[in-house]
């Protein structure tokens, strides 16, 4: 069975996480390559290379865990100290230092994948370098996934492109095209997902392709993306930038800690409104999905992280439920479609 996780980031690790140890899915990650913060900017402005934080995180999420760990460990090494140094991981450096020896940045992703024993395929969105750029509705617009991301004054996104031509890298359109099922989310809306399918090529391959799309909403809103959003609307903005309606959504009902709750609504945040409504297309999925475990930052890093996170079993073991609960029912109807006339 090929799933396709479409996004980046923290939330896609979690999910590739919690579906790595089922040996019959055939794993994709299509990560996006617009972060321009932190050790990024480095990575783009002074290296001309494509940002390398996401599919350093895949890499990491899809390992074996099981070997490797101390070069887990140096792979994930963020530097607290140093001028120049402070901020980076060490796996941003390595893989600079691959895609020199190896000439290209997807044979350096090979090459990472298999000292890692990687459990399926880490896969750039597009090539081309290229910005986000979100316009507000009062007027006002902004350049770049770093600054879009760590907005301070929350306004509403009224338009959100690239800043040049971006096309869809040919091994991702392929994936998206035989997937049986598309993964969006979680992530923040638009420099996670949004930012993917907007990309030349990918909303048109999730549109031909005969998958089942699945989408795993947010936990807390977040501003300048979600915040003042209902599920419902977030949703048919997915919807209307996938060029697909939605087959299943999954939606969190277990508690936030208590902690960090208060702390997201003392900088303004909330629960999203779930006022989505189940029908004969759309399977609405409501769980627990909440990782009770402290949220540990790494030294050195700077930016802004999110205090809670889905839990990665709890993930795995309802989407595999999907995948295979969807098999049965098409086995089933496919024998009995025999016997009616």
């Amino acid at each position: 069975m090929n799933i396709v996780v479409i996004g980046g980031g923290t939330g896609s690790t979690v999910v590739l996480e919690g579906l790595k140890n089922y040996r019959d899915l055939n794993l994709s990650v299509i990560v996006s390559m617009m972060d321009d913060g932190g050790s990024n900017a480095v990575v783009r402005d002074e290296f001309g290379l494509l940002p390398l934080s996401d599919v350093r995180k895949s890499i990491i999420a899809l390992s074996n865990s099981d070997d490797n760990e101390i070069l887990r460990k140096l792979f994930t090494y963020r530097f607290s100290e140093g001028e120049n140094i402070k901020g980076h991981t060490m796996g941003n450096l390595l893989m600079i230092a691959m895609t020199d020896i190896m000439g290209s940045e997807i044979e350096a992703i090979k090459m990472f994948e298999n000292m890692f024993g990687v459990r399926g395929d880490v896969i750039p969105v597009t090539l081309d370098k290229t910005r986000l750029v979100a316009e507000y509705t009062d007027g006002t617009k902004i350049v770049g996934e770093h600054e879009i991301d760590e907005i301070k004054e929350d306004k509403k996104i009224k338009k959100f492109y690239l800043d040049s031509k971006a096309s869809i890298y040919k091994e991702a359109k392929e994936r998206i095209l035989n997937a049986d099922y598309i993964i969006l989310g979680p992530g923040d809306l638009y420099t996670t997902v949004i930012s993917n399918i907007i990309v030349e090529g990918v909303s048109d391959a999730i549109k031909k392709s005969r998958a089942k799309l699945v989408y795993i909403t947010n936990l807390m809103s977040k501003i300048g993306q979600t915040r003042h959003r209902t599920q419902k609307e977030i949703i048919e903005l997915l919807e209307e930038n996938c060029k697909k309606k939605m087959d299943y959504v999954l939606i969190n009902n277990g508690r936030i800690p208590e902690e960090a709750y208060k702390r997201y609504i003392a900088d303004g945040e909330n629960l999203i409104i779930d006022n989505v409504i189940e029908n004969k297309r759309l399977q609405v999925i409501r769980e627990d999905l909440v990782a009770n475990d402290p949220i540990k930052k790494d030294k050195g890093d700077v930016l802004i992280r999110s205090l809670v996170r889905h839990d990665s079993k709890k993930l795995g073991k309802i989407l595999y439920g999907i995948f295979n609960h969807s098999s049965l029912s098409r086995f089933l109807s496919s024998i009995f479609s025999q016997y009616i006339d």
